[in-house]
């Protein structure tokens, strides 16, 4: 086998993948060869953002499906519309998330609505979309999983304890399931740091600033260092499954 592998012509799903680690991750894999398929909410606003980054990734063959994590409904009619549309899956990226900063010791301010959705959305909705896309991966006999998880999920340092409570149970949930999918799919998680993105609602440079200064490679990390994570685990980790690899420039230490 000679590396990297090659993506040309695979068909990757990143469902989230008009966010900014998604979109990052879509264009390195499009650079690469690969059809891209990417999720965005449903909504006309949603779309016309989807379009405008499928239209401008290197290649051909990619589209835009509009999906909701929180209804297997939907994810039922995007298996559909992946099947008809390509045929196959080979790569599925679960990007797709959400959370808002509460203060650790302010229990109060965690209420039960915003936990529920905090689940709903990042743990329950990767879960439910690998429950969706199986059949088809593994029919590839060479699928691959990426779920993104987050540095919160080991350190309990995050926007909200839920938030770190999710990010945990990711980590859990790969490695229950590359047990389960193997041998016909791999299932791999990346975890990033603090991220250069517009992920966490309220914070900014300053933010970013005080956070690099903690770090030991005295930088956050950009959308780009994320996805190149994500796609070398489809181009060089070949023989990898049931891990999380950290993208945070060591600031779990």
């Amino acid at each position: 086998m000679s590396f990297p592998v090659s993506v040309k012509n695979k068909v990757v799903l990143i469902v989230g993948g008009a966010g900014g680690i998604g979109a990052a991750a879509a264009r390195q894999f499009a650079d690469l060869g690969a059809r891209v398929a990417i999720t965005h909410r449903p909504g006309a606003d949603k779309a016309a953002e989807a379009a405008v980054l499928v239209t401008a990734l290197a290649g051909e063959g990619h589209a835009a499906f509009p999906a909701d994590v929180t209804d297997t409904a939907t994810l039922l009619a995007l298996r559909e519309a992946i099947t008809a549309h390509y045929g196959r899956l080979d790569v599925l990226v679960n990007s797709a998330g959400f959370t808002k900063a509460v203060p650790h010791a302010d229990l109060d301010a965690l209420d039960d609505d915003l936990i529920d959705r905090m689940f709903q959305v990042n743990w329950r909705g990767q879960f439910a979309v690998i429950r969706t896309f199986a059949p088809l991966l593994k029919a590839s006999g060479d699928g691959l999983i990426v779920s993104l998880s987050s540095i919160a999920g080991i350190t309990g340092n995050g926007s909200s304890i839920a938030y770190c409570a999710t990010k945990a149970g990711i980590d859990v949930m790969t490695k229950s399931l590359a047990r389960a999918l193997a041998p016909q799919v791999r299932v791999l998680g990346v975890s990033p740091g603090v991220v250069d993105t517009e992920f966490v609602p309220g914070r900014g440079a300053d933010f970013n600033a005080k956070a690099a200064a903690t770090i030991p490679l005295k930088r956050i990390a950009s959308a780009d260092d994320v996805a190149a994570a994500i796609v070398s685990c489809a181009t060089h980790l070949t023989f990898s499954t049931g891990t999380t690899i950290l993208v945070d420039g060591g600031r779990a230490l």
